[in-house]
Parts: C-alpha cells; structure tokens; sequence
C-alpha cells in the first residue's frame, strides 16, 4: 500500500461556506457562476483560496482570524441580497493529507465544520433566523471563541435587518466610497445616505468590521 504523505501546516483560520435554501435555485449553474465570481474577489491574502467544493459548499483559509471574518462578510455582501450565505470558521492546525490533490484535514477543518453546523441548526431557532456565522477555536489558545461569536452574532442581526438599498450603501461604505457618490448612485441627496447610515447603524457596522479584520 502506498504510504499516505501528510504534512502539517501552522494553525490556519479556515472557512466553510454555503448558500441558504441552495435547493430552491432553477438555475444551478447560474448559482454557481455568481458564487464562484464572489470567491475570487476574496482570494488576495488567503493561504488556500476559497473554492467551491461539492455542490454549493465552499472552502479555504486565511492566515489570522480576522482576515477570514472579513472575507465572509465581502461575500455576504457581494451576494445579497439574491444570495444567502452561512460560514463556519475555525481555527487551528490543518494536515495537508496529500500535496498532489490538495485534500486537507485535521483540526482547523473539523472546528470549521463545527461552526457552521452550529450556524444551519441555530438559524431555525425562534429569535435567532438572522444568524449567518460562528466561530470556534478548540486549540485552548489565541482568540477566545465566546468573545468572537458574541460580536459575530450582533453583526449578523444588524446585517439581516437591513433592507436592500441600504446594504447597498453599506457595502460602498466598505470599498470606500464616500457618500456623496453613493447618494448620486442612489438618486438620493448625501443627507438622506447620512441619515440612513445613521438609523441602519450603517457607520457601527463599518466601525465593528474593521475591528474584526484585525483579529
């Protein structure tokens, strides 16, 4: 029998994603398309790029915690709101199992799944249906997981609450548009998107995802 190579990486924060309701979609490969354009525009600064796995279910990893926190919440906004995504995310040591195929276990991954396990089960519960993301980190050191989780939860009620014009303004917010140029976007006038951003929490949310990323 040929021997299994195997080759352990230093602890990564690893991502698992995967569409809401995914089944309801006619059009599959369309789903797919617009999934797989949303991946690569997170792919600068992971370790192992997020890809599309089995069916609507994605993967990669990120060198720190916060950098795969942002990542998720770039896709959640580069599909929304046609596309509802959940993420489980982990941290710990990843195997690579074999370098030729690229198949990964180990920690990272089993803590990963976890979360978003976690993510599918408590989004059904009365209270809880915009919960989109949680965290887990097994490794008894570095991020303390109820800290995250708990910040991660209040974001992802703030994010389900908002309606379509202004996770639109919010997601300019992020790629640094000022809000002059989101009002013309708009047809609105620059007091209205201020106004918005005011009532939405629209600049806490921009505030509360920068202090993610540093994680």
């Amino acid at each position: 029998m040929a021997r299994v190579k195997r080759e352990t990486s230093l602890p990564r924060a690893t991502l698992i994603g995967d569409v809401v309701g995914s089944r309801t979609f006619a059009d599959r490969r369309g789903l797919h398309r617009r999934v797989t354009a949303a991946l690569a525009t997170v792919a600068e600064g992971a370790v192992d790029a997020p890809a599309l796995t089995v069916g609507d279910e994605f993967q990669g990893a990120y060198p720190a915690v916060g950098l795969a926190i942002d990542a998720a919440l770039t896709l959640r906004l580069e599909l929304a709101p046609a596309i509802d995504i959940r993420f489980g995310l982990g941290w710990g040591s990843v195997t690579t199992l074999d370098r030729e195929s690229g198949i990964q276990d180990g920690p990272g991954w089993w803590a990963a799944r976890a979360a978003i396990e976690w993510t599918a089960a408590t989004q059904q519960q009365p209270g809880m249906t915009h919960v989109r993301s949680a965290f887990r980190n097994d490794t008894g050191v570095g991020i303390d997981p109820h800290a995250v989780n708990a910040a991660l939860m209040c974001r992802d009620h703030l994010l389900g609450s908002l309606d379509e014009r202004s996770l639109r303004i919010f997601a300019g917010m992020r790629a640094g548009r000022t809000k002059k140029e989101l009002a013309m976007a708009e047809g609105i006038s620059a007091s209205a998107v201020s106004q918005r951003a005011g009532r939405a929490g629209l600049d806490l949310l921009l505030a509360a995802a920068a202090e993610l990323r540093e994680l």
